[in-house]
């Protein structure tokens, strides 16, 4: 008894493993790691990016008379172009491209915005000259003309489905006033003026219908949410927050930048901001809580050509070309009626597309990703943009399971205006008709050249018939070229002399650059010699249409500008930074396996081929060859 109460006193014994004994010593030691969080995938991501703009290079471009600066796509299928000398453009979505429609000078001085309704039905364009012109879309006619005591900054359309009243609200450059019109009372003088709610000039604004609710941000960075209804604050229905603290609105402050445009999700959830510090953020619109944030700016962009992907690098020298356009860019974006950067969401709101120092980057949302970057061979540099990703309505059939093969296919178009360019440029799922072409087919010259694009041909121009064609016969196979006599005729002139004198027989092949050019046309052999058919040297001949866009050009060898003498290479890649320092005079369109083979040899340290390659002989065409 006494030893059965003994064993009772003291704390009880341990729960059976709690020593240890039963196998938990492998729990002592580093824990194993955490397993890898999941990375967001998206459904159907094939699918969405289908309905989206694929091309590398723009399809097509059309021309204003001046800088292009504005571009918007409405909901009626109708892309409107404003330019820096006042006219308004219209062109009307087809089933493959687009057409131009008509055209209005609308303002004395530059356009300086262009803002369409979210119905399609109504676009405003405004201007320094203190008028904003009001357009009927459907109809591509003019049909109010605004004049103002203030200078318009922005404009935006805030008036809801069914409502009697078309609303526009027109901010002043410079105050924090807003100004809003019904542009069917037929009266100048606006229906409200509101102060209360910037305390300085707006930058830009965005109405988002689904909410009834207006986006704006001004020169100080404050971003505000305001009901278009009554000016006041939004609905209780449409924010989820109630003081500003909860939010990321204040972002842009403590980044002491603005938001150059704002643009919202067809869904209106979203919203995009390209912001004046080289950033693209993107706001959920009912909480104001950042859902992404992309930095494009010049720092960036140098870290990613050290250590980004593949997608993501360019030729250094090509680089170094884009980082000297854009230190350009950069001031010039600041300026009042400038192109507006702009990042727009596709349908599903699952991408963001926006352009930058790369090109039109495509961005997944969900997974975080770039999905293709667009126009990134091209020299442009892209500014703005508008997408139109539906098929044209202008097909009569009735939607039913059995006439789905018969509707319109889709033909998602992008249009772009790039930095000092008269051009819009479309992007589509498809590539320029003839690589070999693009240059020349793909830029149409639906305006009368300006006085200085005018090519002077000189006194014996007109009436000289200059070749059109030449085959280089080299110890490695025959060589075609197509020449451009219409654009460089001086150069073509220079060129097939020399081929018909026999100049270039048995000239070297002196340097070989693998993976850039072959270059040729030196009777010394070391690219120290050769002379023009006049004696010295002969003035460059640059060409909008004409560049260094693909392997297989033809170009002028010099010594700097207007040196051009005898010497000529061909490229064996993309070479845009070669545009306007070299002229184009040809295009390789047979025997471009031959260039290949040539560009594979092997070199010494001066790029001369060890094995001698020769041009035998030069045949000059009258017509332009076949081939591609």
């Amino acid at each position: 008894m006494a030893d059965q109460e003994e064993a009772d006193v003291g704390p009880p014994r341990p729960p059976p493993g709690a020593d240890g004994e039963d196998g938990d010593e492998a729990d002592v030691g580093p824990m194993m790691p955490a397993p890898p969080k999941k990375r967001k995938t998206l459904d159907f991501e094939s699918q969405y990016l289908d309905a989206l703009p694929s091309g590398q290079m723009y399809e097509r471009s059309y021309m204003h008379r001046d800088v292009v600066s504005h571009v918007v796509c409405t909901a009626s299928d109708f892309f409107i172009t404003g330019s820096i000398d006042g006219f308004v453009k219209f062109w009307k979505k087809q089933k493959f491209g687009v057409e131009f429609v008509k055209v209005y000078k609308s303002h004395l001085g530059p356009v300086d915005g262009l803002a369409a309704s979210w119905d399609g039905q109504l676009c405003v364009s405004w201007s320094r000259d203190r008028t904003a012109k009001v357009y009927d879309v459907l109809n591509f006619d003019m049909i109010v003309m605004l004049r103002t005591n203030y200078t318009p900054g922005k404009a935006e359309w805030i008036y809801r489905r069914g409502e009697s009243q078309a609303r526009v609200a027109i901010t002043d450059l410079n105050s924090p006033s807003i100004h809003v019109y019904d542009v069917r009372s037929g009266s100048n003088e606006p229906v409200a003026v509101v102060d209360s709610i910037h305390k300085a000039p707006l930058v830009s604004l965005r109405y988002v219908p689904a909410a009834d609710t207006v986006i704006s941000c001004d020169t100080k960075g404050f971003l505000e949410y305001w009901s278009a209804s009554d000016y006041g604050q939004p609905s209780a229905d449409a924010v989820s927050f109630s003081s500003k603290l909860d939010t990321d609105l204040f972002d842009l402050v403590k980044a002491k930048c603005v938001a150059w445009s704002i643009e919202a999700s067809k869904d209106g959830k979203q919203l995009a901001m390209f912001c004046s510090d080289r950033r693209v953020r993107v706001l959920r619109f009912q909480t104001g809580k950042l859902r992404r944030v992309y930095d494009e700016s010049v720092d960036a962009s140098n870290e990613l050509q050290r250590s980004g992907g593949d997608i993501y690098h360019v030729e250094d020298m090509d680089f170094g070309r884009r980082l000297a356009v854009e230190k350009e860019v950069g001031p010039s974006l600041d300026e009042p009626g400038s192109a507006a950067p702009n990042a727009v969401f596709d349908e599903s709101g699952n991408f963001l597309i926006y352009p930058c120092l790369l090109g039109i980057k495509v961005v997944n949302l969900v997974t975080n990703t770039v999905s293709r970057i667009l126009g990134k061979v091209e020299n442009e540099r892209f500014v703005s943009v508008a997408l139109h990703q539906g098929a044209a309505k202008n097909s009569k059939v009735t939607v039913t399971e059995e006439t789905l093969d018969k509707l319109p296919p889709r033909d998602p178009t992008l249009v772009a205006v790039a930095f000092k360019r008269q051009r819009l440029y479309l992007f589509s799922g498809r590539e320029p008709e003839e690589a070999g072409e693009a240059s020349l087919g793909r830029d149409v010259f639906n305006e009368k050249p300006q006085a200085e694009d005018v090519i002077d041909m000189g006194e014996s121009g007109p009436s000289m018939v200059l070749p059109r064609g030449a085959v280089l016969h080299t110890t490695r196979g025959d060589i075609t070229l197509k020449l451009f006599p219409d654009e460089c005729p001086c150069t073509i002139e220079n060129f097939t002399t020399h081929a018909k004198n026999c100049y270039y027989d048995g000239v070297l092949f002196h340097r070989v650059i693998k993976g850039f050019m072959l270059q040729t046309g030196d009777p010394l052999g070391d690219g120290t010699g050769g002379e023009s058919i006049w004696g010295g040297e002969f003035e460059d001949e640059f060409n909008k249409m004409l560049r260094h866009d693909r392997p297989g050009i033809l170009s002028m060898a010099n010594a700097g500008p207007n040196t051009n003498g005898s010497q000529f290479f061909i490229t064996t890649v993309p070479c845009p930074w070669l545009d306007n320092k070299h002229t184009v005079f040809g295009r390789v369109v047979k025997g471009m396996d031959v260039v290949t083979s040539i560009d594979k040899v092997k070199v010494d340290k001066h790029d001369k081929p060890h094995d001698e390659i020769k041009i035998q002989s030069i045949t000059v065409l009258d017509q332009a060859p076949d081939g591609n």
